[in-house]
């Protein structure tokens, strides 16, 4: 970033603004290398405001919410990361049927559990998933028979040409782990999202949700990760394609492919993204050459390498 750009930067938001700040600390992946500023906003005014600014500026930005399904470049990232802690929260449960609206930078299983504690079911598919509203709403985030697209109902975004605009969720166009935003470069900030719910019994719905954590905690891995990070090819799993290419345990550094689920790529501490990077590489080269299909991540790579 030219002096110039950071000067303004440094006079628009003061002591908001953290200049080469390492990234790996905004990742669930716990890698990633410095940006040349970071911004945390606390709520969608905030976050409106900011992102104006930048548009106006012409600086580059990216928003991290909860840091999954992202793996940042060594040589970190020009331009500016926004830190997304717009966490409003609120439920309706007067109308039929009830719902819940919360900005962008809120938790995706905290809405889930905060909406069972209030007996109000439909998110118990998302009640383990890491991540916040935000990140869930642009790649159709999913678990268990569940996702977002099923359980959407509007989002509040900004557009950089259009200003404030408020989207059913047919105009998303979701596939699976998939949208309009993230298939389509838009210029476009989620703010906020409006999910539908039903009406239950607490105990039934805490029950479900111990349920399918005790699953999530069977079959996923723990440690540093960036979540799943292939897609599902039809009626097939990354993770059975990956195991069965002979690469389930395999290391490159400090980057393993999880021996507990191998669609799970486990940072096993100062691991770097080259490393990281390589590995995704030869799952993918050596799936294709044993059977033929290409994997597609489910994760995107940001920054420089």
């Amino acid at each position: 970033m030219n002096p110039a750009t950071l000067s303004t930067l440094r006079q628009l938001f003061s002591d908001r603004l953290q200049e080469n700040a390492p990234l790996s600390g905004y990742t669930s992946a716990r890698i990633g290398g410095p940006c040349d500023a970071l911004l945390f906003v606390r709520t969608a005014e905030e976050l409106v405001t900011t992102v104006k600014q930048l548009w106006q500026m012409g600086v580059p930005f990216i928003l991290l919410g909860g840091g999954t399904n992202v793996l940042v470049g060594d040589k970190g990232l020009r331009g500016v990361a926004i830190v997304n802690r717009a966490r409003l929260v609120r439920f309706d449960v007067k109308t039929d049927p009830p719902s819940v609206r919360a900005e962008s930078g809120a938790m995706l299983n905290t809405i889930a559990q905060r909406a069972g504690r209030l007996g109000l079911s439909g998110l118990e598919w998302a009640s383990t998933i890491p991540g916040t509203l935000g990140g869930a709403v642009y790649g159709n985030a999913g678990a268990f028979d569940g996702d977002i697209a099923g359980s959407l109902s509007s989002i509040e975004i900004l557009h950089r040409s259009f200003g404030l605009e408020t989207w059913p969720v047919e105009k998303m166009a979701y596939s699976y782990r998939n949208s309009l935003l993230k298939r389509e470069a838009q210029p476009v900030l989620i703010l906020a999202s409006t999910l539908k719910l039903e009406r239950g019994e607490v105990s039934t719905i805490q029950a479900k949700m111990r349920s399918l954590s005790a699953r999530r905690r069977g079959a996923q891995p723990p440690g540093a990760s960036m979540g799943s990070t292939f897609k599902n090819p039809p009626g097939d799993f990354a993770g059975r394609l990956i195991d069965a290419a002979g690469l389930k345990g395999k290391r490159i550094g400090n980057a393993e492919i999880s021996s507990i689920h191998a669609n799970f790529f486990i940072n096993l501490g100062q691991a770097n993204a080259n490393d990281m990077k390589a590995l995704i590489e030869l799952a993918r080269r050596t799936v294709f050459e044993k059977f033929g299909l290409k994997l597609e991540l489910e994760i995107e790579m940001v920054g420089e390498w």
